[in-house]
């Protein structure tokens, strides 16, 4: 059995997925998101997103974090404030003393949905479908946070792994 701390990083949300990986067999124990107050200062929302995931690790006892890699920005702005929260659910996995993996968005899609450019509604569907979700997990930071868990436990199956942290 593994659990796995799934992590869609956002300045706005955060979203987080716990999935439980029993041979194959994977149930969803908790998602949502971190929501911090857009008012505040980035050091501060970068707190309440540390905070929330120290929280999140010590009630679950993941034996891993996935987390999704960066992808293409259009404004530096926008890959300084992702990269800032990165570093930020970097930095709580490794004080748990956990493994981080890195997995780029089109693998964390072609793993759930079988295709890359899936759009995050077939991402939020099948992410129901697989867990056996009476509905799609909200919202889509969620899902993405819980399909990036499952990426990563259908690669660690798999003697292709995801890039280690």
């Amino acid at each position: 059995m593994s659990r796995i701390l799934g992590v869609d990083p956002g300045s706005r949300l955060t979203g987080y997925g716990i999935v439980e990986d029993t041979r194959g067999e994977m149930r969803a124990l908790d998602c949502g998101v971190i929501r911090p107050d857009p008012k505040v200062p980035a050091s501060q929302r970068c707190l309440v997103i540390h905070d929330a995931l120290a929280t999140l690790i010590a009630r679950h006892q993941p034996d891993v974090v996935a987390v999704e890699s960066l992808f293409f920005c259009r404004s530096a702005s926008s890959a300084i404030k992702l990269a800032q929260v990165r570093g930020v659910v970097l930095l709580a996995a490794a004080e748990a003393g956990l493994e981080i993996y890195e997995y780029a968005p089109r693998r964390v899609k072609q793993a759930v949905v079988g295709r890359g450019a899936a759009t995050k509604e077939q991402v939020q569907q099948m992410i129901a479908r697989l867990l056996g979700l009476a509905e799609a997990p909200r919202p889509a930071d969620a899902a993405d946070a819980l399909a990036v868990a499952i990426c990563h436990a259908q690669a660690a199956a798999s003697p292709r792994s995801g890039t280690q942290t």
